[in-house]
């Protein structure tokens, strides 16, 4: 099963929006995800729609954080991404007419709700401020400028 790593790509361009002087591309946010500029488009719609970034057309256009860093959550980013699946386990069979299996899925299904159900807490708990405050303490402890930084270490 393919793993969907669109929180993790969006929490990096963001962090990198929030570093940027200005509006930032959809050709520059796709190098840093090493992705394709309609992926990015398409990702960065709901958040828009959400109110976490904003775009501008023409020249010097592009997309920017659009509210205060200390004010959104991984876990509302990952609302505004459509809350994709967190867990890539599942059941072998989701209405099985064995009765072992069905024992397996009760107890498993319990537990893939109970973790869940945490990760989902933990990722209400940390802001885009603690992500950005966490990448400046690597940026010196690494001797590192933001300039000398900007795509080297993504």
């Amino acid at each position: 099963m393919k793993r969907d790593s669109r929180l993790s790509s969006v929490l990096h361009v963001l962090l990198h929006m929030a570093e940027a002087d200005g509006p930032m591309t959809s050709e520059a946010l796709a190098a840093a995800m090493h992705t394709n500029p309609v992926v990015v488009r398409r990702l960065m719609i709901g958040l828009r729609h959400a109110g976490f970034v904003a775009s501008a057309k023409g020249h010097g256009g592009g997309w920017m954080i659009s509210c205060p860093l200390d004010s959104v959550t991984m876990r509302d980013i990952h609302e505004a991404l459509g809350a994709p699946t967190l867990l890539a386990v599942g059941h072998r069979d989701e209405h099985p007419t064995c009765l072992v299996e069905q024992a397996v899925n009760a107890a498993l299904g319990d537990a893939y709700l109970e973790a869940q159900a945490l990760l989902l807490a933990r990722l209400g708990t940390v802001t885009l401020a603690q992500l950005s405050k966490d990448f400046h303490r690597r940026l010196v402890a690494g001797g590192h400028t933001k300039r000398s930084t900007e795509h080297a270490a993504t």
